[in-house]
């Protein structure tokens, strides 16, 4: 297990690891900044956004490596869209948001993207409650999956719908380790989060 471990906090560092990666950069701590176009944050610790984006409207940011701990915003999303990008929208088209949601769908919203998208099979929708989430009503959501490593990961996510358009949280790491680990440095992320209210 400690060698599994190390693997994958080696790959972490190769796939985060500053210049030599292009497009990543490090997001300082205590100075606000928005994030995925959509949402204003200032966090305690330093974060490295990652140049690939899911999506239109989502960016990632990572403390270790995206293996290891990450979280996604999703700013903004439009109805009829989908949370991130198409893979392959004739065989496995992704579910699409849609502004006559509720709060309660968005869980459900994201189990089926995870299922159609990145061909998760294992996935289990855990502790689902109202929360206040960026001076809005909103709902916060526990899950977990396997994905196609096979390396069980848990998630929490924060999600509101204002002015018909989904604005997203979540955080993910593997259940060993990692998401007891980082998980505070995410719920003091989403703590400051506010959401721009021109869109």
């Amino acid at each position: 297990m400690r060698l599994w471990i190390s693997l994958i906090a080696l790959a972490g560092l190769f796939a985060t690891g500053g210049p030599a990666v292009a497009g990543n950069r490090l997001i300082e701590a205590n100075a606000p900044v928005r994030a995925a176009g959509a949402f204003a944050v200032t966090p305690a610790r330093t974060w490295n956004k990652l140049g690939a984006r899911p999506g239109r409207g989502a960016e990632v940011w990572t403390l270790d490596g995206p293996a290891l701990n990450e979280i996604t915003f999703y700013g903004a999303i439009e109805t009829d869209r989908p949370i991130f990008r198409e893979v392959d929208r004739r065989n496995r088209p992704l579910p699409r948001f849609s502004s006559t949601m509720l709060l309660t769908d968005i869980p459900t919203l994201l189990e089926n993207s995870y299922r159609a998208g990145r061909g998760v099979s294992v996935y289990s929708s855990d502790r689902v409650e109202p929360t206040r989430f960026a001076g809005q009503n909103g709902v916060r959501f526990d899950y977990s999956f396997t994905d196609g490593d096979e390396v069980r990961r848990r998630g929490e996510a924060y999600g509101a719908i204002m002015n018909g358009r989904l604005y997203l949280i979540t955080f993910e790491a593997p259940v060993i380790y990692y998401f007891d680990g980082s998980v505070e440095a995410y719920r003091q992320v989403v703590d400051t989060a506010t959401l721009d209210r021109s869109r």
